[in-house]
């Protein structure tokens, strides 16, 4: 009788994986079989605060395998994970589609403050920019997922008296016509940004360290930084039943 190889081949193709997975699904009601899915995003707004919170939990979440950052000048951040793709003029894709090919999701933070600009000068940044940018990854894919950083009262009738809110509540009904396999538009109030981030303005700092007294005064108004970026994480992941998500919803999908 030949000797038997003290070597064991672990090596497991794609196919044997996703059986041994589904094989486990029907064992046991409650092994969760999204736990093994991962994830490929792209994130506009990295050197705001918003896209700066997204991207760090990301960049820590076992199920984001790749982060791609869309940005206009390079940014300092490195991780095994992230790239970083340079591009000066969102109106400007066209070079660029190939780069932006093979993800399952865009989170989308880029953003501007009304301050200081009329109506037209924010609906081009805020309306204009983010609706080609969504345009040009729907022509690439339409199975990806688009995740939209809008804000706490966003004007659905787009008639309000609120300049801002006004745009906002454009942009997202413009986004949820667009025939991606989902869209979604968050609507954080004030958050508290997460330890180490650096694209913090003073009065987020300031205002950061009264956040406990907020959670319990205004707790429907308030999240962390880290609810928003988990709940845009676990919106791609595992999906929700509401297209615009208010600051409940947000702290709900966080703790899917």
């Amino acid at each position: 009788m030949g000797e038997l190889s003290n070597k064991v081949n672990y090596s497991f193709s794609t196919k044997q994986a996703i059986i041994i997975i589904l094989i486990f699904a029907l064992i046991d009601r409650d092994f969760d079989i999204l736990s093994f899915m991962e994830i490929k995003v792209i994130i506009t707004g990295a050197t705001g605060m918003v896209g700066e919170g997204v991207v760090l939990e990301c960049l820590n979440h076992p199920q984001v395998k790749e982060v791609l950052i869309v940005t206009r000048k390079p940014v300092a951040i490195q991780h095994a994970k992230l790239k970083n793709l340079v591009v000066p003029d969102f109106l400007d894709l066209t070079k660029v589609t190939a780069e932006l090919s093979g993800y399952d999701a865009c989170l989308y933070c880029a953003g501007i403050s009304s301050a200081g600009l009329n109506e037209a000068e924010y609906q081009h940044i805020t309306y204009d920019v983010t609706m080609h940018f969504a345009q040009t990854l729907l022509s690439i894919d339409p199975a990806m997922v688009f995740c939209h950083i809008s804000g706490s009262h966003a004007d659905s009738s787009e008639k309000g008296k609120i300049m801002w809110a006004r745009v906002k509540g454009k942009t997202e009904n413009a986004l949820m016509k667009l025939p991606f396999k989902k869209v979604y538009n968050f609507r954080p109030g004030f958050m508290k940004p997460t330890a180490g981030q650096k694209n913090v303005k003073s009065f987020y700092k300031i205002m950061g360290s009264l956040y406990p007294l907020f959670l319990f005064l205004f707790p429907n108004n308030v999240s962390t930084m880290r609810e928003v970026g988990l709940a845009m994480i676990n919106s791609v992941l595992k999906g929700y039943p509401n297209q615009l998500l208010e600051v409940k919803d947000v702290k709900k999908l966080a703790g899917a």
